[in-house]
């Protein structure tokens, strides 16, 4: 009885032991992998979320944002637009017109959600993208740039052609891409610099014009806006009176055209800017009055030489409108 009594208790002690023994065993497992889960994790988050920020300067200011700008949405901007797809860059969020990303756009939309139309940005949606930058434009009041300030850092793109060199980079700093879009400015200088000597003698006496169809309206712009940039202020060609006078987007009449009488004549007419008027176009080379004019006459009028959504001033609009005048110019 004792005996069996002693037996019984050494087995006793040896299960509590080896009990005890598997208990620490597992408490130990688990620690060790909740250190790792938790190392990990750790991991994770400051690769994914290190908060790096920089400083960088544009038109005199500085802006703080992200070391790494890889989610940017473009919100009013054209000229931010026309930017991207020079430097082949693709927002999270984008500028829709009448519903829709402009075809020219499609390049670099393929990824992009709207977030509104040019003059109506959905804070919402923008919100939801979570955006590293927002690139709005000048054009917009202080409470809507208050209000994007307030879901990421924005910066407003200015919407004057002057700036236009100074957009480009911004976008390749923004973006990884400053080599690239020096390399654009250089090239477009050298394409002005062999314009202007191709151009010189056979447009010294000649009168050159650009206009734009809005809403049924002949519309012209002063010397560096629109594409006059480029054909004036590059190139160098006469300017018309009518521009020199011009302070902003003006309406002309059909006397005031027929008394301009220009050599060549370029136009941009765009469904989307003429919803109500869709025969504008039409109807203008039917005139009789400016059938009459040397452009008419001579064949001198060229309509949508680029995408008649462009702005004329960014660099890629400037680039491609300068390639095609040229082109029609020194025939």
């Amino acid at each position: 009885m004792n005996s069996s009594f002693s037996t019984h208790r050494k087995t006793g002690r040896w299960s509590v032991l080896i009990i005890l023994l598997l208990t620490a065993l597992l408490v130990s497992a688990c620690g060790s992998s909740q250190a790792t889960s938790t190392s990990a994790a750790g991991t994770a988050t400051s690769e994914n979320s290190s908060g790096e920020q920089r400083t960088i300067t544009y038109l005199g200011k500085e802006y703080t944002v992200p070391a790494t700008a890889e989610r940017i949405v473009i919100t009013g901007s054209m000229e931010a637009m026309e930017d991207a797809l020079l430097l082949d860059v693709h927002p999270v969020g984008a500028i829709t017109y009448s519903g829709k990303f402009p075809e020219k756009f499609a390049s670099i939309t393929d990824q992009a959600e709207s977030i509104g139309e040019k003059t109506e940005p959905n804070f919402e949606t923008i919100l939801s993208l979570k955006p590293d930058v927002i690139l709005g434009t000048t054009k917009f009041d202080a409470p809507v740039v208050e209000q994007l300030n307030k879901i990421a850092p924005t910066i407003q793109v200015s919407h004057i052609s002057d700036n236009w060199q100074d957009n480009l980079k911004l976008m390749g700093e923004l973006t990884g891409k400053s080599k690239e879009a020096q390399t654009a400015i250089t090239t477009y200088q050298q394409d002005v610099a062999t314009a202007k000597a191709e151009l010189k003698d056979k447009m010294k006496d000649k009168t050159v014009l650009a206009v734009r169809i809005r809403q049924g309206s002949v519309c012209v712009y002063p010397s560096n806006v629109f594409v006059n940039a480029a054909l004036y202020e590059d190139v160098g060609l006469n300017v018309p009176d009518i521009i020199q006078q011009t302070k902003a987007q003006q309406e002309i009449s059909i006397e005031q055209f027929a008394q301009i009488n220009p050599d060549y004549l370029f136009i941009q007419f765009s469904t989307d800017e003429n919803p109500d008027t869709p025969g504008a176009l039409e109807d203008l080379k039917k005139n009789p009055i400016l059938s009459k004019t040397k452009a008419f006459q001579e064949g001198h009028v060229y309509v949508n030489v680029i995408d008649p959504l462009s702005e004329g001033g960014p660099a890629w609009s400037r680039d491609q409108f300068l390639k095609a005048a040229v082109k029609e110019l020194s025939q």
